[in-house]
């Protein structure tokens, strides 16, 4: 029977949660890192004992870390990303002064195809490779160098290349999304980059149908349809069914369009999953209840995922690296909220359990499907 293995980024360490195929009960390993922001874990799809981590802080800047065992011990890998020796100070991407500095990795996507390559988005959104299991890294630097770059403008968590989704159908194509700028894509792996942004509109913005500026908070794909894809912006839920060159908006029935996460079914390419929070400044659930919403025909017609979650007094947030779905049968649908719970669903939302509590803040939420 397969397993599931559960990869949990916290304020305060990783956290690694596995089951059986049933996936009614969990063991819990962690913290590992204990104390120390885990801004994101993932693992790969190729190699199921390799997992990436990325550590930040203010103090000591950035460090990645590789397991090879499935998360129980760890090596420090990739150079680029060490603090470069004084506390509170990053490496610059090269030795020339300029406005883009490197802080932290926000997302890590390992190749479908090769479990030694890895791409990292960073704040400042730049977007690395690395074909060496993270032991060094190399800029796609195609992407900051496009025309729109110098007027890119950080979002509220910083200017973060926070998406990365890899074509499985053509290993060329990569669509990245930057808050606040949106989203690129690019079709000769890397070397050149468009925007697009067409359909969105964001009032904030001088122009509020700007080819480029938008705050896209997530993308998601279903990787028999990577043509289709579907958005969670700063304000509506958006898809694209071709490639992103248009946009639509589908936020239909939701009670409110605004969010962080953004997810698809493993198994049927048009149900999607958000979680609607209340506004952009007040990052809880509306009216207090935690619900998934969940659409089976792709947007529009949503409905509220409520049976074994809080519907009253809850004002977590969930973040837009905090769901994840599993490739079993039925899917498995899971998310982490800022209050430290990790919810779990077999049923593909139509009931859920918590997997865990207390735990740190949750800033990512992966699975690995466990041969």
């Amino acid at each position: 029977m397969s397993g599931i293995r559960v990869l949990v980024g916290t304020h305060k360490g990783a956290f690694v949660l596995t089951s059986d195929g049933t996936r009614k009960k969990w063991n819990v390993s962690g913290p590992h890192f204990g104390g120390l922001e885990i801004y994101h874990l993932k693992g790969s799809p190729v190699d199921p004992n390799r997992i990436f981590a990325s550590q930040a802080s203010d103090w000591f800047g950035q460090v990645v870390h590789r397991s090879d065992d499935g998360g129980k011990t760890w090596q420090t890998v990739g150079n680029e990303f060490k603090y470069d020796g004084d506390p509170g100070t990053h490496r610059w991407y090269d030795d020339t002064p300029h406005p883009w500095e490197f802080k932290r990795v926000w997302h890590f996507e390992p190749s479908m195809s090769d479990p030694d390559t890895v791409y990292a988005g960073v704040e400042d959104a730049g977007l690395f490779r690395s074909s060496d299991g993270g032991g060094t890294w190399q800029e796609i630097a195609g992407l900051r160098r496009h025309a729109s770059g110098p007027n890119w403008a950080p979002g509220a968590g910083g200017l973060c290349l926070h998406t990365i989704l890899l074509d499985p159908k053509n290993p060329e194509r990569i669509f990245i999304a930057i808050s606040a700028a949106g989203v690129f894509r690019t079709d000769d792996g890397g070397k050149t980059w468009q925007p697009i942004n067409r359909g969105l509109r964001s009032d904030f913005m001088p122009d509020p149908v700007a080819e480029v500026g938008h705050c896209v908070h997530r993308i998601a794909m279903h990787r028999s349809r990577p043509d289709v894809l579907f958005m969670q912006k700063h304000w509506d839920v958006m898809r694209s069914d071709n490639s992103g060159e248009s946009w639509q908006e589908v936020s239909g029935n939701l009670p409110t369009d605004f969010g962080f996460v953004i997810d698809v079914h493993a198994h049927e390419p048009e149900t999607i999953y958000v979680v609607p929070i209340k506004s952009d400044s007040e990052h809880f659930p509306p009216e207090g209840k935690l619900r998934v919403y969940r659409s089976r025909t792709g947007g529009n017609d949503w409905e509220a995922l409520t049976k074994g979650l809080p519907q009253r007094d809850c004002f977590v947030n969930v973040l837009r690296d905090a769901m994840a779905v599993d490739s079993l049968d039925p899917c498995g649908v899971y998310f982490g909220t800022t209050g430290g719970q990790v919810y779990a669903s077999a049923t593909a939302g139509d009931s859920w359990a918590p997997i865990v509590r207390d735990l740190p803040a949750v800033l990512s939420v992966e699975v690995q499907t466990l041969s």
